[in-house]
């Protein structure tokens, strides 16, 4: 399991954080979860891999920072980061064209379909 592709999931909800975990953790991913974009970026500052994770599922509304300004964070690094999947309740045509504009590889409504997730996964991992 030590080899499975490590997934961050960034999301303020505690009920999303535990069933995307048990998600990923059943299909044979690791998961780490972060309660906010500042906490993602606390434990992963500028300039670090950002621990070999694989992929980010982020929410894009969330208090302080939202999703598309933590993805504009990660892109001002300059060092590139792990491909970015989005999450949201807020899937507006302006929204998805600002986070696939900013580079995320995809933007999934809520309640996402768990085949739709793991296959859109698969693929950012892939395409890295």
């Amino acid at each position: 399991m030590s080899n499975a592709p490590l997934i961050a999931v960034v999301d303020d909800d505690e009920a999303i954080r535990e069933a995307l975990d048990d998600l990923l953790r059943s299909v044979g991913f690791r998961c780490r979860s972060f309660v906010s974009a500042e906490d993602f970026l606390t434990h992963f500052p500028a300039g670090t891999d950002r621990g070999g994770i694989a992929c980010i599922i982020l929410d894009v509304r969330m208090p302080g920072l939202s999703g598309l300004e933590m993805q504009e964070r990660l892109n001002a690094d300059g060092g590139g980061h792990p491909p970015i999947l989005f999450m949201t309740s807020y899937a507006d045509e302006t929204t998805r064209a600002r986070a696939i504009g900013g580079g995320a590889r995809d933007v999934l409504g809520k309640p996402v379909d768990a085949h739709i997730l793991i296959a859109s996964l698969n693929s950012a991992i892939a395409a890295r």
